[in-house]
C-alpha cells in the first residue's frame, strides 16, 4: 500500500466525484428534464429550484423523497395529483441512480485495502437518494461505515460526520486517511477532526461544479484511486 496509509487503520472515502466520476453540472441539469416533463415546468425552472434547495435537500431538510418532490413542486407553484407525484420521485430516482455508477478501478482498490486489514467508510453529502438505494449497491457489502449527510442531518465540512464515521469503525480519527475530491470542504473538515486527508484530482477533477471544493488545497494528492494502493 502507499505511504498514505502508513499508521492507518481505516480508509474513509466520499461518494460523489470520489467513488464515482465527476459529473458536471451539465449531467446534473439534464436529470432535471423528465422530472420537469411530469410536473409540467420547464427544465430551467426546476434545475433553479434543485440549485438553490440543494443545502436543504443534503442537510435533510426537505424529508424524504416524496416529501421533497412535494415541497420542490410547491416552490415553483404546481399543484401535484397523487399519480404526478408518484411518477415523478419514481423518475427522480432512476435519474439519481443512474448517477451511482462507480470509477472502475473503486471495487479493485477497496478490496485491496481491505485485504490488508484496513477498515473502510464513506462521508457522502447527498440526498435521500442515495441511502434509499444503498442496499442494491455493490459497495453495500464493502463498505463497513456508511454515513449520509441528509440521514444526519447535516453537511460537510460538519465535525460530527466525520466523527461518526470513525467511532462507528472503532478508531480514532487520526488513525482514519480520508480520500475526496474536495467538495463540501471535506478536506479541511476531516483534517479538523485529525484525520489524514487526501485530494482526489484526477484527469475530469476540472469538471466539478462545486465551488467549495478546496482548489487551494496545499495537503497530500493523488490522480487516482489506485495510488491508495501503490
Amino acid at each position: 500500500m502507499s505511504g498514505l496509509t502508513d499508521g492507518m487503520s481505516a480508509v474513509v472515502f466520499d461518494f460523489f466525484g470520489t467513488l464515482t466520476p465527476v459529473s458536471p453540472s451539465e449531467a446534473w441539469a439534464s436529470n432535471a428534464a423528465p422530472v420537469a416533463e411530469v410536473l409540467e415546468v420547464d427544465a430551467a425552472s426546476l434545475v433553479q429550484v434543485l440549485d438553490d434547495s440543494s443545502p436543504e435537500r443534503i442537510s435533510g431538510e426537505l424529508g424524504d423523497a416524496r416529501q421533497t418532490m412535494q415541497a420542490l413542486a410547491e416552490r415553483l407553484g404546481v399543484r401535484l395529483t397523487s399519480a404526478q407525484l408518484e411518477n415523478a420521485v419514481r423518475i427522480r430516482r432512476a435519474v439519481q441512480e443512474s448517477m451511482f455508477g462507480l470509477r472502475p478501478e473503486a471495487l479493485g482498490v477497496i478490496s485491496r485495502i481491505r485485504a490488508i486489514g484496513l477498515r473502510t467508510g464513506l462521508v457522502s453529502d447527498c440526498t435521500s437518494e442515495l441511502p434509499d438505494a444503498w442496499l442494491r449497491l455493490p459497495l453495500a457489502t464493502m463498505i463497513e461505515a456508511p454515513v449520509f449527510s441528509c440521514v444526519e442531518r447535516t453537511r460537510k465540512p460538519d465535525a460530527r460526520l466525520f466523527l461518526k464515521v470513525a467511532a462507528a469503525l472503532g478508531t480514532e480519527p487520526a488513525r482514519c486517511l480520508y480520500v475526496g475530491d474536495g467538495g463540501g470542504q471535506e478536506l479541511t473538515g476531516a483534517s479538523a477532526v485529525g484525520m489524514r486527508a487526501v485530494l482526489l484530482a484526477g484527469p475530469d477533477w476540472h469538471e466539478h461544479g462545486d465551488r467549495r471544493r478546496e482548489p487551494g488545497w496545499t495537503g497530500p494528492r493523488i490522480a487516482s484511486l489506485t495510488e491508495l494502493c501503490l
